[in-house]
């Protein structure tokens, strides 16, 4: 084996480099079942599902700036009914 080769990894092809995609029916029949199980997970609470799920990307990745600015904010607010 040539030690300077360079193995390329497995993965998935999605190109038919323009002949037939010959695609069975049962892979269209896995690929409709998946879609329409997608479909029926988009119910009501999707789009607050998603906004949560970005807030908590945002945050998870800012989790020191984030307890350091919300430090600073609950001291502001109890600082600030200390005074009056």
């Amino acid at each position: 084996m040539d030690p300077n080769a360079v193995e390329e990894a497995p993965g998935w092809r999605t190109s038919s480099f323009g002949g037939p995609t010959n695609t069975s029916p049962a892979e269209l029949s896995a690929l409709e079942d998946h879609l329409q199980r997608c479909d029926r997970s988009r119910d009501r609470l999707f789009s607050v599902r998603a906004a949560l799920e970005a807030v908590n990307a945002f945050v998870a990745t800012r989790l020191v700036t984030t307890l350091v600015l919300s430090s600073l904010a609950v001291a502001a607010v109890v600082a600030a009914f200390t005074f009056f």
